[in-house]
């Protein structure tokens, strides 16, 4: 994905928790991991990554949970929709829900991830590249 600027706004399904992305967006990419799974209740999620700097919470930020020993996860407090997911590995970036946005085709996948871990009835024949784990910097 292109680093162009663009503002996004999204949130969580009872609006409780808003947000606003305002700087380029990278990273889009489709996770398979279980961990993804499990905290969406979906066979995999889009994430799209920012830069924390340019991302801003309207009145209601995420409740978050350590969800292993090195990332976090937020999620409405109310709703429970999974909103965020941040890696200690990348103090300055954190990762949104493509589907929390309100226009959540802005952003298409270029990648999937996990795909080692990916359900075996989900069939992937988008043409977009597959990596057995996470990706290595520059390729997607």
């Amino acid at each position: 994905m292109n680093d162009t600027k663009k503002t996004l706004d999204g949130g969580c399904l009872c609006g409780l928790v808003r947000y606003r992305l305002d700087g380029p967006a990278s990273k889009v990419a489709c996770c398979h991991c279980q961990s993804c799974r499990r905290a969406s209740g979906a066979p995999y999620v889009a994430w799209v990554t920012f830069a924390k700097k340019d991302v801003e919470f309207a009145a209601t930020p995420p409740a978050e949970y350590r969800s292993s020993p090195k990332a976090t996860r937020g999620h409405c407090v109310r709703c429970g929709t999974s909103l965020t997911y941040e890696h200690d590995e990348h103090p300055d970036h954190g990762d949104i829900a493509v589907a929390t946005l309100d226009e959540p085709d802005a952003l298409p996948p270029a990648v999937h991830i996990w795909v080692s871990h990916k359900l075996p009835w989900v069939v992937l024949n988008d043409g977009l590249p597959q990596y057995p784990e996470w990706r290595e910097e520059g390729n997607g």
